[in-house]
């Protein structure tokens, strides 16, 4: 399995997954081969509606980008087979 392979079904099961919330914006932040664990690690971004800011809540006429969640989607590369998803941990600058 190469990398376009692995982005491609972690961006797949996510939107699946999570195909009852709306999400908008998927796509693709990051995509790492774990050799310790023998596993693809694939963070997905995206948007809910929630995440979007409320009208008459944002100041100034500027427009505002929603917020954006990410999962990390661990896969199997012999079976192709999504083991895992998680929240991706904040990293403090």
């Amino acid at each position: 399995m190469n990398v376009k392979e692995a982005v491609k079904i972690a961006i797949a099961y996510v939107a699946e997954l999570f195909e009852g919330e709306d999400l908008s914006n998927i796509g693709l932040e990051e995509a790492t081969y774990d050799q310790t664990q023998e596993l693809w690690k694939v963070t997905v971004g995206f948007s809910r509606p929630w995440d979007y800011p409320k009208p008459g809540i944002v100041a100034g006429l500027q427009p505002v980008s929603p917020k954006r969640e990410y999962k990390v989607v661990y896969i199997n590369p012999e079976s192709k087979e999504v083991i895992s998803v998680k929240i991706r941990e904040v990293q403090n600058a």
